[in-house]
């Protein structure tokens, strides 16, 4: 065999990073003078060969969203498709959780398809990415917001610094191969005296270790044992990928938590849990294991996204919908969600902070529901 075809050989058996491949966008869906905003020129001169179709609102596009014959190109509309807008109305919503606010979006939407993803139950059965152009005003909405916070009585979320999830709706490992919106985020907490970002991802982009974090983001690795990851994270990092990252990302001057979420319990779940969390103390270093800290939070499903799921992805739903595990509630919005029933649930969390306190005493758990 010739050089060359030696070559090609490990080329075929090389498959490309998934962040290079996850988009391949044929359709831009943009609101009328977007271009007036230099961010979506950017975003517009990285996909020169796309069709722009213009729509008065990137809210209501007609065929895209609300179209339950989109189902069947699910994995297809979020890798193919994206959304150019302007984000009108900013403001930041107390959390508590992942964060004290979550900041106004610099996006919605996401090209991986994790099948027990709650952002498709309100865009209706497709959820592209949607990317907002002004960047430059939320930039200042934020850092004037941050200027407001008097001093930071210490919380779960951080002892020191007030910290904003800049993710919400999205990933933005994913975000980040569209446009420079998170570069500019994590550049602006960066300088912020009394204020840090944060985002879940489950998409590792190494062009992130390229930025200069100084400290001043958070980024919390979304974590399951690898054989359910395999069934439920679609268009995702592997596992062993993403804890391979996370070393790399704290050399790199970021700060990095993780997410175990959801948690989804079946016959062998805590025997599997147990094997994840003694593969991210074998696989990262002591100085990573001091700075780690766990949000743990087990499943809730969607009776509306059960049924959009049956349409593409039934295998899942064999994981995510148990009745015999789950229990019905009404949300606020008069969705009809499923959790695990109560009584059990309480016991399986229990379960949960006590193996991950024997194999990884390090990680503090900053909440568990």
């Amino acid at each position: 065999m010739s050089t060359k075809d030696v070559d090609s050989a490990a080329q075929r058996r090389t498959p490309e990073p998934l962040v290079e491949r996850i988009l391949d966008v044929k359709r831009i869906y943009h609101e009328p003078d977007v271009q007036r905003f230099a961010r979506a020129r950017q975003i517009l001169e990285r996909s020169p060969s796309a069709e722009r179709i213009e729509v008065p609102s990137h809210q209501a596009i007609p065929g895209l969203y609300g179209n339950a014959g989109n189902v069947e190109d699910w994995v297809r509309t979020k890798s193919e498709v994206l959304v150019l807008g302007e984000k009108k109305s900013l403001s930041a919503r107390r959390n508590e959780r992942s964060s004290d606010w979550i900041a106004p979006s610099t996006s919605n939407g996401c090209a991986m398809a994790c099948s027990y993803c709650y952002v498709p139950r309100r865009k209706g059965y497709a959820n592209p990415i949607t990317v907002f152009a002004n960047i430059e005003k939320i930039l200042g909405y934020l850092e004037r917001h941050a200027g407001r916070q008097g001093p930071k009585t210490p919380n779960q979320c951080d002892p020191v610094d007030w910290v904003y999830d800049i993710g919400e709706n999205g990933d933005c490992s994913v975000d980040a191969t569209v446009s420079d919106n998170v570069a500019d985020l994590v550049a602006l907490f960066a300088r912020l005296p009394n204020a840090k970002a944060t985002f879940a991802t489950k998409l590792v982009n190494r062009g992130l270790l390229d930025y200069d974090p100084r400290g001043g983001t958070r980024v919390r690795f979304s974590l399951m044992p690898a054989e359910t990851s395999k069934v439920v994270d679609v268009r995702t990092s592997r596992v062993a990928e993403r804890i391979a990252a996370i070393d790399d990302f704290v050399d790199a001057g970021y700060e990095v938590h993780l997410n175990f979420s959801p948690v989804i319990v079946h016959e062998t779940w805590l025997a599997d849990w147990s094997e994840l969390f003694e593969q991210i103390a074998e696989g990262t270093s002591e100085r990573t294991k001091a700075q780690l800290a766990a949000e743990i939070i087990f499943l809730t499903h969607n009776e509306g996204l059960h049924e959009v799921n049956l349409g593409w992805h039934p295998k899942g739903e064999d994981l995510l919908w148990r009745p015999d595990l789950q229990q019905q509630k009404t949300s606020e919005s008069g969705q009809l969600n499923v959790r695990y029933k109560t009584p059990w649930k309480a016991r399986w969390v229990d379960q949960l902070v006590e193996l991950l306190a024997e194999k990884l005493p390090t990680c503090r758990v900053r909440y568990a529901f």
